[in-house]
C-alpha cells in the first residue's frame, strides 16, 4: 500500500463520472456467544468499492468533545476575509438548577421518580424555521455547557440542567457542520450565501463554542469551473477543516481561515467524502475510461497540512465505501448491493489491512452506510473501539442490508475479524454503544414498551450488562421520540445527550423535542 502519485493531471472538459455513493441494580441477563463464534475471517485480499462523484450531503454526525480561486492557489489569509456575521446573546440563564428545561406544552418526564433514577431535562425547537424543519447539528459538550446548531443559530445549555446560557445569531443559514469542534472548542461550520432554499453553500464560519462567539468567516474558493459548492461537508483533524463537496475538496486552518490545500487527483481518483478525527480520511472515486458506469474507490490517510497522502488503499469493482466506524484505530464499513453482503476492514497505522470480513449478522444501514446516498462518513451512532476490539450494535439479517432492530452488542477482534462475543439488551430493546471508560463499553439502551432508557455497562469479557444510569419511567415517551434514524447519541463526562436530527416550527400544543440528557 504504497502512496500514489498526487500530481495534477490535466483537467477534463467534462465532470467525472463515477458509480453511486450509496443507495446499580442487579446486572441484565446477557446471552455471550463462545469465544471464536462467528467468525468471518481474516483476509489480506482488498475489499471493493465503488463511488459516485456527486453532489455532497451536508456532514454531521453526534460527537461530544471529551477528556482552493482556480487551481489550488491559496485563499484568503487570516483577517482577509468577510467580518463574522455573528453575534452572541447575552446570559439567559434565569433557573434555579432544579427544572427539567422543558417547554410548557410537555409533561414532566421526571414525573414519579424513585431512588436511584436520574433526572432528564429536555429542550424543544422554540425557533420558526423554513419550510418541513431544520437539520440539526452536534451535540457537543464544551466545559459546562452542551451546544447545538440549527438554521442560523447556535445554542449552549448548561449540561446540569438544560437552561440556555448562550445563542450565537447567524446571517444565513447552516449548510454543514463537523462531528466535532477543533481544539479548545473552535466549531468551523458551513453558511449558505442567502436566506433561499435553493442558496449554494460558499463560506465557513468560525464559532467559539467556549466563549459563545463568533470568530472569522472566510468564502471558499471554487476548485475548478466545476465546483458548484450545492453542498458541503466537513471533517476537522488537528487544526485542519477539510471541506468536500462534488469531486473537489480543500482545506483550511481552524485557528484562522487560511486556505491550507486544494484538490489533489492521484492517478484521476475525485475526492467524494472526508472523515476526521485523529486521521483526516479521504475517500475518492477512480473512474473506468473503459466503463462509464463503473470504477473503483480508494480510501487514503491525508496529511492534515498538506493533503499529501500518507497511504491509499484500492477496493475491489462493486463495492461502495460506507462508514468509518473508528478513526484510531482506523475500522471502516463498506457494502457490495448485488451480492447483499457488507464488509468490516480494520487497518494498521501505515494502512496495510489488518484484518477484514464480511459479517454474517446485519447492522443500521447507518452503519454500512447501505441505501442513504450521503456520504456522511460519520454516520454510525452506533460503534466504538480500543486498541483490539470493535463493538457495535448489531441485528438479524434482514431482507435488504438495513436491519431494523440492533438488539445486541457485538465484540469483534481486530486482529483476526473473530466474534469475541455478544450480548443482547434486555427485552429486545435497540442497545448502541457510546463509548470506553475504565475497560467497560458504555451503551445507551432505548426505551421500550414501559420502560425509560438507561445506560449499561458491558464487561469486556462477555458483554454482562450493569445498569449504570436509569431514567425514570415517566420519560419514556419524550425519549420514545428521538428516533433511532434520526437521533444523535453522544457521552461525555458522565451524562448522555441526546439530539433529535430534524426540528420544525413551532406550533400551538406541538412543539419538537429537540435536545434530551440525563445524568450525574
Amino acid at each position: 500500500m504504497t502512496a500514489r502519485d498526487h500530481g495534477e493531471p490535466p483537467q477534463p472538459d467534462v465532470p467525472p463520472r463515477a458509480p453511486g455513493f450509496g443507495p446499580a441494580p442487579e446486572p441484565y441477563a446477557s446471552a455471550p456467544a463462545p469465544a471464536g463464534a462467528g467468525r468471518f475471517g481474516r483476509e489480506s485480499a482488498v475489499v471493493a468499492g465503488a463511488l459516485a462523484a456527486v453532489v455532497l450531503a451536508v456532514s454531521g454526525f453526534a460527537y461530544v468533545v471529551w477528556g482552493r480561486g482556480d487551481g489550488g492557489g491559496n485563499g484568503p489569509a487570516a483577517g482577509s476575509g468577510t467580518a463574522a456575521a455573528a453575534t452572541p446573546s447575552a446570559s439567559v440563564d434565569k433557573g434555579d438548577g432544579k427544572g427539567t428545561g422543558n417547554g410548557p406544552d410537555t409533561v414532566d418526564p421526571n414525573a414519579g421518580i424513585k431512588p436511584g433514577e436520574v433526572p432528564i431535562w429536555l429542550r424543544e425547537n422554540r425557533t420558526e424555521v423554513a419550510g418541513s424543519g431544520a437539520r440539526q447539528f452536534g451535540p457537543w459538550r464544551v466545559g459546562e455547557v452542551v451546544v447545538r446548531a440549527m438554521d442560523k443559530e447556535v445554542t449552549a445549555y448548561a449540561v446540569a440542567d438544560g437552561q440556555e446560557k448562550w445563542k450565537v445569531e447567524l446571517q444565513t443559514p447552516l449548510c454543514a457542520a463537523p462531528q466535532s469542534p477543533a481544539a479548545g472548542g473552535q466549531l468551523v461550520v458551513g453558511v449558505r450565501e442567502s436566506d433561499s432554499a435553493t442558496a449554494k453553500c460558499t463560506a465557513l464560519q468560525q464559532v467559539d463554542l467556549a466563549a459563545g462567539k463568533a470568530g472569522w468567516k472566510v468564502p471558499v474558493p471554487q476548485e475548478n469551473k466545476y465546483d458548484t459548492t450545492n453542498e458541503f461537508q466537513l471533517a476537522v483533524s488537528g487544526d485542519t477543516v477539510a471541506v468536500a463537496r462534488s469531486a473537489v475538496m480543500s482545506a483550511f486552518s481552524a485557528t484562522d481561515g487560511r486556505k491550507l490545500f486544494g484538490t489533489s487527483k492521484p492517478n484521476g481518483c475525485y475526492p467524494v467524502a472526508v472523515g476526521g478525527g485523529p486521521r483526516l480520511i479521504a475517500v475518492r472515486s477512480c473512474p473506468d475510461p473503459k466503463d462509464p458506469a463503473g470504477g473503483l474507490a480508494m480510501i487514503e490517510e491525508l496529511d492534515p497540512a498538506t493533503g499529501g497522502a500518507r497511504w491509499s488503499h484500492r477496493y475491489e469493482k462493486g463495492w461502495n465505501f460506507g462508514r468509518i466506524l473508528s478513526s484510531e484505530p482506523l475500522v471502516v464499513a463498506a457494502y457490495h448491493s448485488d451480492r447483499k453482503a457488507w464488509s468490516l476492514t480494520a487497518f494498521t497505522a501505515d494502512g496495510k489491512v489488518r484484518s477484514h470480513g464480511e459479517p454474517s449478522f446485519g447492522v443500521d444501514q447507518r452503519c454500512n452506510g447501505w441505501g442513504d446516498g450521503s456520504s456522511r462518513l460519520h454516520e454510525c451512532n452506533a460503534a466504538v473501539a480500543d486498541a483490539d476490539t470493535l463493538y457495535l450494535a448489531r441485528g438479524k439479517v434482514g431482507e435488504t442490508l438495513a436491519t431494523e432492530l440492533t438488539d445486541e452488542v457485538v465484540a469483534v477482534d481486530l486482529a483476526t475479524g473473530t466474534e469475541k462475543w455478544h450480548a443482547k439488551a434486555p427485552k429486545n430493546r435497540r442497545i448502541w454503544p457510546l463509548a470506553i471508560e475504565d475497560g467497560k463499553v458504555l451503551a445507551y439502551v432505548a426505551p421500550g414498551e414501559g420502560e425509560a432508557a438507561a445506560v449499561v455497562a458491558l464487561a469486556p469479557a462477555d458483554g454482562a450488562l450493569t445498569v449504570v444510569l436509569q431514567s425514570p419511567a415517566a420519560a419514556a415517551g419524550a425519549q420514545g421520540v428521538f428516533s433511532s434514524h434520526n437521533v444523535r447519541a453522544a457521552w461525555a463526562g458522565g451524562r448522555l445527550f441526546l439530539l433529535n436530527g430534524t426540528v420544525k416550527s413551532p406550533e400551538k400544543g406541538n412543539v419538537t423535542h429537540a435536545l434530551l440528557s440525563f445524568g450525574r
